[in-house]
C-alpha cells in the first residue's frame, strides 16, 4: 500500500506495530523513520521511565476559568499558544481560587510543555521565572526525574527532529486533534554517555537562563524609562481598574475621526500625562524614518531551503517562529524586509481583549537578516539620530503604549491604526544619558535572546550528531 501524494510504501508490519491505524499520521512527517532509527540505538528508555512516578506526564484536566485583572488575586496563565511567547508580560491572570481548587494547573521550572490539542507537538521549556505559573489543560506537562535524566537534555530530545514527529504522529481525532499522556508514554528516549547528555542539558539550560534575563531586562528598561521621565504611575497602569468611558464630552471633534474609541478618556489620560513632561510626537521621530503599514504582495509558498521565511502577527511575538517560506524576486524583498531596530506594531485585527493589535515587537539584527515580515505590521523606524529604535521600543512595549495605539483604531471589519492619529502620539523624552542607558539595556537584552537561540541550535545539533553516530 502507498500513501496518497507519497512515494513511500507502507508495509503490513508497520500497520501491526501501529495498532492497525489506517490514518496517515503515523507514517508521514518522518515519525515512523524516526522511531525506527531510535530502535537501532544501543540504549533507549521509554519516556515514562525517566519522568516522575505516577504523574510524570499529565495535563491539568478541565477547569472553570475565572479571570481577574489584579495580579494580587490571580496567577499568570499560559494558553497553549502562550507557551511559545518570548515576553510573558502580557499573560492574563486566572483567579487564585481556581488554582487552589486544581493544583495540577501549576507548572514548575525545568518541565517540558507540549501542546496537546489543535496544533499538537509545539514544545517549550519552563524557565525559572515561570515557576508557579498556571497552564492550560491543552498542554501536557513532562516532569523529569532528576536522578534519571537531566531536564535540559530531555527537552532537547523532545523538541528535536526525532521527538516532535513521533509526538505529533500520535494525535487522534477527526475534527480537533489531541494527544493523551498514554500516547507518548512509550516514546523511546536515547541515552548516551553522561558527558554528552550534560553538555546538551547545559546548552538548553543556558538558553533558558538567557531568556529569563531577557525578560527581566525588558521590564527594567520600561520601568527605567517611565521613572526617568517622571511618569512612574504609567509603569503599572492597571487599565481595568479605571472606569469605562460610557459617555463623555469631547471638544474639537473634526471629520478626521468621528469614532468615540479615538477619544477614549482612559487613553487620553495617558497621552495627557506624557504631554505634561518633555515629549516628542511619534510623527516627528519617524519623519525621516518610517511610520507606515507594509505593502501587499502575492504569497507563493516555497519549499525548505528556498525563498524567505515569512513572519506574521502571531509568530512575531514567539521565541522562535515556525518556518513558512515564500518565494519572492530579489526586487520584491524590500516588501518584506525591515531595517535593524525597526519596531513592528500589530496593526490588523479585531478589538477583543486577547487580540494582538496595538502590541509592539523589536527587530534585532539577527531577525532582520533572517526573516521577512507580513504587510499586517505598522513599521516604526526612528529617523532621529537622538532617539534610537531601542529607546523608542522601551516605551512602545508598555501597556500604556498598547492601550493608546488601540484607541487609534479605525475600520468596520478588521481594524487598522489611524494613519493621522498615530503621528500625533506623544513619546516621553528622557535626558540623553537616560536614553542611552535605556537603549543599551534593550540591545543587551536582545543580544541575550539571540545567544539563547544559538545555544538551543547547538544543543539540537549535538543531539542529532550523537543519535546518528550511535545508529551507525
Amino acid at each position: 500500500m502507498k500513501l496518497a501524494n507519497s512515494d513511500n510504501p507502507v508495509r503490513a508490519g508497520w500497520l501491526i506495530e501501529q495498532s492497525a491505524r489506517l490514518d496517515a499520521a503515523p507514517y508521514l512527517s518522518g515519525a515512523y523513520e524516526a522511531r525506527k532509527l531510535l530502535e537501532r540505538l544501543p540504549r533507549t528508555e521509554p519516556l515514562q521511565a525517566v519522568t516522575r512516578r505516577g504523574n510524570g506526564i499529565f495535563h491539568a484536566g478541565r477547569v472553570s476559568r475565572r479571570w481577574v485583572d489584579n495580579p494580587e488575586h490571580g496567577v499568570p496563565f499560559f494558553s497553549s499558544t502562550d507557551i511559545l511567547e518570548a515576553d510573558y508580560s502580557f499573560l492574563p491572570y486566572i483567579a487564585r481560587s481556581v488554582v487552589e481548587e486544581n493544583p495540577r494547573l501549576t507548572i514548575e521550572r525545568d518541565w517540558t510543555l507540549i501542546t496537546r490539542s489543535g496544533t499538537v507537538g509545539r514544545i517549550s521549556y519552563a524557565r525559572a521565572d515561570v515557576d508557579g505559573y498556571a497552564c492550560s489543560e491543552h498542554v501536557l506537562r513532562v516532569a523529569p526525574r532528576r536522578e534519571k535524566i537531566l531536564p535540559g537534555y530531555l527537552n532537547a530530545f523532545l523538541q528535536s527532529r526525532y521527538g516532535i514527529p513521533i509526538i505529533a504522529s500520535q494525535a487522534s481525532g477527526s475534527i480537533i486533534q489531541h494527544i493523551e499522556p498514554s500516547h507518548i508514554a512509550d516514546l523511546p528516549v536515547p541515552r548516551f554517555d553522561p558527558e554528552i547528555e550534560e553538555c546538551i542539558h547545559e546548552l538548553i539550560q543556558g538558553a533558558a537562563d538567557l531568556r529569563t534575563g531577557f525578560q527581566e531586562s525588558m521590564r527594567k528598561a520600561t520601568q527605567d524609562l517611565f521613572g526617568s521621565a517622571g511618569l512612574s504611575e504609567l509603569a503599572d497602569l492597571r487599565w481595568s481598574d479605571k472606569p469605562r468611558a460610557l459617555g463623555f464630552p469631547v471638544n474639537g471633534v473634526s471629520a478626521m475621526s468621528l469614532r468615540a474609541l479615538n477619544y477614549d478618556e482612559r487613553a487620553r489620560e495617558i497621552q495627557d500625562s506624557i504631554a505634561s513632561v518633555a515629549n516628542v510626537s511619534l510623527g516627528e521621530i519617524c519623519e525621516k524614518g518610517e511610520l507606515e503599514r507594509g505593502n501587499r504582495f502575492k504569497r507563493i509558498e516555497a519549499g525548505p531551503g528556498n525563498g524567505i521565511p515569512l513572519v506574521g502577527q502571531r509568530q512575531a511575538f514567539w521565541m522562535r517562529p515556525e518556518e513558512r517560506r515564500i518565494a519572492l524576486k530579489k526586487s520584491e524583498l524590500k516588501l518584506v524586509k525591515v531595517e535593524d531596530e525597526t519596531i513592528l506594531v500589530a496593526a490588523r485585527g479585531l478589538l477583543t481583549e486577547g487580540a494582538l493589535i496595538g502590541r509592539a515587537t523589536f527587530i534585532s539584527k539577527n531577525w532582520q537578516k533572517t526573516y521577512g515580515f507580513s504587510e499586517d505590521f505598522l513599521r516604526v523606524r526612528s529617523g532621529d539620530p537622538e532617539i534610537s529604535g531601542a529607546y523608542l521600543f522601551a516605551y512602545m512595549r508598555s501597556d500604556a503604549s498598547f492601550r493608546v495605539m488601540r484607541s487609534l483604531c479605525a475600520g468596520t471589519g478588521p481594524q487598522d491604526i489611524h494613519a493621522i492619529l498615530r503621528r500625533q502620539v506623544p513619546i516621553p523624552l528622557c535626558a540623553r544619558a537616560d536614553r542611552e542607558r535605556i537603549a543599551n539595556t534593550v540591545r543587551s537584552a536582545y543580544r541575550d535572546r539571540d545567544e539563547a537561540d544559538r545555544l538551543e541550535d547547538e544543543a539540537l545539533r549535538l543531539l542529532d550528531e550523537a543519535v546518528r553516530d550511535a545508529a551507525r
